[in-house]
């Protein structure tokens, strides 16, 4: 599913300039390390604050000031990613914009890599690098293909450890158990957590889907670029350390409402009229037990935790 891509055609046009948008809510300090780590690697910095109730954005006026290339804007309140995004792209003043979360650490050169495969070929709409665990590992999500409905069932009901004998039938969307590639390569879709993209690509294919408010909004993005003609490179030598979650801990139900509500947008967007309606239905209501799982398993767990802090 994926294919090994030449950086050969240069891409002509004026001199790159990088605005990183960083999009938070409740980091804490992480949101102070990540734009320490991205500060000598963008030309500048614009924070899109959701309301957070946290000392994050004090921390970051602490250590930081609009003379190191960063700006704050501070939403009344929490409007999603995607809409947040949209703001800080709306207020940048770079031809290629930088979307990061704020739980994410940059190697050196990160950017650098990025744009330099961006760069190689027009036909290249948005870059992705290496996101790694704490531990060091692949996270996944970097590099994967679209979940389709069909393959989001086939994960679900674990029919993945079939894909020895049909490979192309019970594929997992899920790229991060394959070895790691020593080149860019071509994907169908990479994470929002990290996406380097020209401005002028968006102004072409759409801005953020303001419709989803938590989740799915990337794979939309990727999908409408892909259908655009353009084509979307994994970087596996751009390494970002991503503390995923950190902005979400707090209100998990909420948080799995959204992401499968996204979900369901997600499919009916691209896949309606792709599948017959007893096997979308069918996937609806997947996609709706699966949230209730999900719900009740958090909910006891919370309830586990505060009977435990009433004993103590």
């Amino acid at each position: 599913m994926t294919k090994n891509i030449k950086l050969a055609v240069p891409d002509i046009e004026s001199r790159c300039s990088l605005s990183a948008v960083v999009v938070n809510y409740n980091a804490g300090a992480y949101l102070l390390g990540c734009i320490q780590s991205v500060m000598d690697q963008c030309d500048e910095i614009i924070v899109v604050d959701n309301a957070s109730s946290d000392a994050s954005l004090q921390l970051l006026e602490q250590n930081f000031s609009p003379r190191h290339g960063l700006h704050i804007i501070r939403n009344k309140k929490n409007l999603g990613f995607a809409a947040a995004c949209n703001i800080g792209a709306s207020h940048a003043t770079g031809n290629h914009l930088f979307f990061l979360n704020p739980d994410c650490l940059l190697d050196p050169d990160v950017t650098a890599k990025l744009i330099k495969a961006l760069r190689s070929d027009t036909k290249i709409g948005m870059v992705g690098g290496l996101l790694v665990n704490p531990d060091g590992t692949e996270q996944g999500g970097g590099r994967r293909a679209i979940p389709t409905p069909w393959r989001s069932f086939v994960r679900a009901f674990g029919l993945g450890r079939l894909a020895h004998r049909w490979p192309k039938l019970f594929f997992d969307f899920h790229l991060h158990n394959q070895p790691l590639p020593q080149h860019p390569i071509e994907v169908e879709a990479i994470s929002g957590a990290c996406m380097l993209v020209r401005k002028s690509t968006l102004d072409d294919v759409g801005f953020w889907d303001e419709s989803y408010f938590l989740h799915c909004e990337d794979l939309d993005l990727c999908m409408r670029l892909t259908n655009s003609g353009k084509k979307i490179l994994f970087v596996p030598d751009a390494r970002i350390l991503h503390y995923k979650g950190v902005c979400s801990r707090a209100r998990p139900v909420f948080v799995e409402w959204h992401k499968h509500l996204g979900m369901m947008r997600f499919y009916r967007k691209f896949f309606k009229h792709q599948y017959p309606n007893f096997l979308m239905w069918v996937v609806s209501l997947g996609v709706w037990l699966r949230f209730s799982m999900a719900a009740a398993y958090h909910s006891v767990r919370n309830a586990a935790r505060f009977l435990k802090l009433r004993r103590d």
